[in-house]
């Protein structure tokens, strides 16, 4: 079970009565807080800190506990902040300061001095806060009372983003075929990937998938076969097609899970021993929360895992789409977004359909796929981009919509959005910001899970959303790019 510390900061000066009740009151909070994330972490009730050697040694055990997404800290009395300069350096996990206090009314009828010093969140919290800011140390601030639902959805928030952080450490990342042939903006420092978010991104041979398939047996192939019959509608009579995608699933699940696997990248550029480009194949593996990026892009593939971790719980769909041609009907223009096959059907607003349809690009047999309508409602699209000296997330609001009309012969996946604050000027930013055509989107997550998330991993954000201006926009992309300048 992962863990989030919950660190309370005091000093000798009260006496040990006073320290006594801290820390009674944090283990009663501690316990409430972990009811309610009981689905994402633990809430670890930490011996109250009195001075700078505990300080140190409790934000040296967080960064090395494995268990540990995240610390919670809070300030019941007045915590010296020079006490905690050490600690505070040392610290590796994501950082919630939570300015709250135990009790929620004061007691007007008894309250005195010994009450004031015990209780006294509100002096202790800017001292805390001074000494963070000081060091430049960017954290979560969220301020209310602990059990009011507001604070409570904050700190769930906190904790899911942290846990998305902490997937990123480590995981693995495997790429079926490097990126596609004379395209920039997908590629990536994979060395600078794993140095800035821990993904250990990796070549494979796609011989080596191959074997695996060989190795499928036709009971394998027959168990994927049922499972697709029940989840899908099958409207083709190329059964034969369809096996192919279903062995390739099976190969593929069992090469993600012995090579420890969160998300993987094909190309159509790299397909010797394959009869078809896995289409179904990916799109059901996709839709079990592993990360896809088409054409070796790697860079998305990782985020949709990271991302689809965050989601986990919320309503709605995350994962891999790409921008691909509009409709502009003036004041209603649109975009239509899909892929050659790689759409995962957590986006399908009906039950999704499996066809068999040529290709046309790769120069293989016509591959099984989900064909469907997308899912509508309010939603983000997210992407992350590789400038050389930095990573940048552009993070766009979207509407997605229902298509207009039908489209019998596009036989893909399809999903349909209109960016805020309009096409012409959600575009245009998009475009200024470096924004790549491979995005992760969600209805599950908003601007501000991707802000959170920025914060923690010391990412540049940039947004895209209604009240977006490109003048403004404009001249927050040069004083980024005169700030990177600068730390150079």
């Amino acid at each position: 079970m992962k863990k989030l510390y919950f660190i309370t900061g005091s000093q000798d000066l009260y006496g040990e009565a006073t320290l006594a009740q801290a820390a009674a009151d944090a283990k009663e909070m501690a316990a409430y807080l972990g009811e309610k994330l009981t689905d994402i972490a633990e809430v670890d009730a930490k011996p109250v800190v009195r001075n700078s050697a505990e300080a140190l040694d409790i934000c040296a055990a967080a960064s090395t506990d494995s268990a540990c997404i995240g610390v919670i800290m809070w300030m019941h009395t007045f915590s010296p902040a020079k006490m905690w300069i050490s600690a505070l350096k040392a610290l590796r996990k994501p950082m919630l300061h939570l300015h709250t206090q135990y009790n929620e009314r004061l007691p007007y009828d008894s309250i005195d001095m010994d009450f004031m010093n015990l209780n006294q969140s509100a002096h202790g919290d800017r001292e805390f806060g001074f000494i963070c800011t000081r060091l430049g140390i960017k954290r979560e601030v969220v301020a209310g009372y602990y059990k009011h639902a507001d604070v409570i959805e904050k700190i769930r928030r906190f904790a899911q983003a942290a846990a998305a952080v902490d997937l990123g450490r480590g995981m693995r990342v495997a790429m079926f075929g490097s990126n596609m042939r004379d395209v920039a903006v997908t590629d990536a420092d994979r060395v600078e990937c794993e140095i800035k978010y821990g993904w250990n991104v990796n070549y494979y041979g796609i011989g080596d998938l191959c074997d695996m398939i060989s190795e499928v047996t036709e009971a394998e192939i027959d168990a994927k076969m049922a499972e697709y019959a029940e989840k899908y509608a099958m409207n083709t009579d190329n059964t034969a097609a369809v096996r192919e995608q279903a062995k390739y699933e099976v190969a593929l699940d069992k090469f993600l899970a012995r090579e420890n696997i969160s998300a993987f990248t094909d190309t159509f550029q790299d397909l010797h021993g394959l009869e078809q480009l896995p289409g179904l194949a990916a799109q059901n593996i996709m839709a079990k929360g592993y990360g896809f990026g088409p054409e070796g892009d790697c860079k998305t593939a990782a985020l949709a895992a990271v991302l689809g971790k965050l989601a986990d719980g919320r309503e709605g769909a995350t994962g891999f789409l790409e921008d691909y041609t509009y409709d502009l009907p003036e004041g209603g223009e649109a975009e239509l977004a899909s892929h050659m096959l790689e759409v995962s059907p957590v986006f399908a607003a009906e039950k999704p359909a499996i066809e068999v349809h040529p290709l046309g690009i790769g120069g293989k047999s016509a591959p099984a796929r989900l064909v469907f309508e997308g899912v509508t409602g309010e939603g983000i699209a997210v992407s992350l981009i590789d400038l050389g000296d930095r990573f940048r997330l552009v993070c766009a609001e979207i509407t997605l919509v229902k298509q207009p009309a039908a489209m019998p012969k596009l036989p893909v996946a399809r999903v349909m959005w209109r960016l805020k604050p309009d096409l012409a000027t959600g575009s245009a930013a998009w475009i200024y910001a470096g924004g790549a055509h491979h995005a992760v989107v969600s209805t599950a997550l908003t601007v501000d899970d991707i802000r959170l998330y920025a914060k923690m991993t010391d990412t540049e954000l940039v947004v895209i959303d209604g009240k977006t201006e490109l003048n403004a926009f404009e001249q927050q992309l040069e004083l980024l790019d005169t700030v990177a300048k600068l730390r150079r």
